[in-house]
């Protein structure tokens, strides 16, 4: 028998070309969606921003937060914006405090919140307390280290005219970061266009970006406000799930947020990559069987045939195998770059640091499916598999 094969087939060729497969089907449904939204007509970015209440829940520590703030002040001057601080939160405050001195113009209201109750979503909690204060008809809710330029405000505004949430797709800002930041910001951009834009062509979205998503105010409010998310941990779960049970659509568009997250080392970006697949695993008992499995096979096999590949490859070492996994890393790394060419896309792709963040995800959901406790910041919270949590 051929070193390399079993029973006659080479096990890394076979692993590489179902990997090869999987990732081609995601990539032209992407670029297709992608496509189709670009052609849309473009909406008046002035008209939009006029009537748009943003509402940022701000918690300090990141010593990023001054300058993103900033810039999202820059790039959107006519917009209404609602800084959502706690009272203890001294660093927050001073930050505010600056940005409003030296931004007289801006229409920038601080609201300061007492502590969110045990059991309650902090961020939700001070959204909801906010929410009887805007008078805009939309309301767009941004973290506060994302940035989104009237443009693709814009889109988002245009898009609910057909759907009754909109959200955006993630692009993170890598520019002088360490290694750590570096590789979250390679698991989001090499996956958001495959995430969230490649399953639109067989299904409507199941959940939105809760870095950035805008909803009509009347309709939001019609839905309770944030009130019914208050004890979700993974609020954009909730607000999703709680939009399409009244019958809402949800429009996934293209319209670009940008994130800048200062990541301090490896046990920095271990803890955010942590919460993230444990919001994935909670969305994922919430879907049927059909979709699940769907999930299943596209978000979460390939990592593991990248992993069976190069297994195969190592325990039979052959030149049709070697050709196979050398053929995918190059698919790989161009199908990485093309997606990333996006209006708003992120910075230029980095192929290896990309290989080893998809090789990491599955160690990661492992992390995620047996550690509960997740750490946010500054808090800590436990779990629990409805989606709701306590403090720890």
């Amino acid at each position: 028998m051929a070193a390399g094969a079993v029973g006659g087939v080479n096990l890394a060729a076979v692993f590489a070309c179902a990997y090869a497969a999987v990732l081609v089907l995601r990539a032209v449904c992407a670029w297709r969606e992608i496509h189709r939204q670009a052609a849309l007509p473009a909406a008046d970015a002035a008209w939009a921003m006029s009537g748009v209440a943003v509402l940022q829940p701000i918690l300090g520590g990141d010593p990023r937060l001054a300058e993103v703030l900033d810039e999202t002040l820059d790039a959107l001057p006519g917009a209404r914006f609602h800084w959502l601080v706690d009272d203890g939160d001294t660093q927050a405050r001073v930050v505010v405090a600056s940005l409003r001195a030296a931004h007289p113009r801006a229409r920038v209201a601080v609201e300061v919140n007492p502590p969110a109750p045990d059991g309650v979503n902090p961020k939700s909690f001070k959204l909801d307390r906010a929410l009887a204060a805007v008078e805009a008809p939309v309301c767009l809710v941004l973290d506060d280290d994302a940035t989104l330029t009237a443009g693709a405000l814009a889109r988002l505004v245009a898009a609910l005219d057909t759907a009754e949430i909109a959200t955006a797709l993630p692009a993170y800002v890598d520019d002088g970061e360490p290694m750590a930041g570096r590789l979250l910001a390679r698991f989001v951009n090499d996956n958001a266009a495959l995430t969230y834009l490649a399953p639109l062509a067989w299904a409507p979205p199941v959940s939105i970006n809760g870095m950035c998503y805008a909803m009509r105010t009347a309709h939001l409010r019609a839905l309770g406000g944030f009130a019914p998310l208050l004890h979700a941990l993974a609020d954009d779960l909730a607000m999703a799930d709680h939009v399409r049970a009244h019958g809402g659509r949800i429009a996934q568009t293209i319209a670009p947020v940008r994130v800048r997250t200062s990541i301090e080392g490896p046990a920095h970006y271990i803890r955010q990559m942590h919460r993230w697949m444990l919001f994935a695993t909670l969305l994922l008992r919430r879907q049927p069987l059909r979709l699940q499995l769907g999930i299943i096979v596209l978000d979460g096999v390939p990592p593991l045939l990248l992993w069976a590949t190069g297994i195969a490859l190592l325990a039979r070492p052959s030149v049709v195998g070697v050709l196979g996994a050398g053929g995918v890393l190059v698919l790989r790394a161009a199908v990485t770059a093309l997606l990333q060419r996006r209006p708003g896309g992120a910075a230029s792709p980095a192929p290896l640091l990309s290989l080893l963040s998809e090789l990491l995800q599955p160690l990661h959901l492992l992390h995620a499916v047996c550690v509960r406790t997740v750490r946010w910041r500054c808090r800590r919270y436990r779990v629990h598999a409805d989606g709701g949590f306590h403090v720890a």
